[in-house]
């Protein structure tokens, strides 16, 4: 295993701790460090390993930070005008 796949193991490990401390805001936060830390990180393993792993590690980031994706997917359906309701 090479340096890039043993940190994003470790940014995985730190944001399962991170999710079970309590927060006042509810982890949002943490969720943009994580963020911040893990979109360089997935360039450096798609950089290392190639885009199928990297599309690994997208996918296993993603079912982590899955509020923050959600919520994007409600922002871009409602700036594309899809989000409104027809009457």
């Amino acid at each position: 295993m090479n340096l890039s796949l043993i940190l994003a193991c470790l940014w995985a490990i730190a944001a399962n701790v991170l999710a079970m401390i309590p927060s006042k805001d509810n982890l949002w936060f943490r969720a943009y460090v994580l963020i911040g830390i893990g979109i360089p990180l997935l360039g450096y393993v798609v950089y290392q390993n190639g885009p199928w792993v990297g599309l690994f590690v997208l996918a296993a980031g993603m079912s982590l930070l899955r509020w923050p994706i959600v919520y994007l997917g409600r922002w871009a359906r409602r700036m594309l005008g899809r989000g409104k309701e027809q009457s």
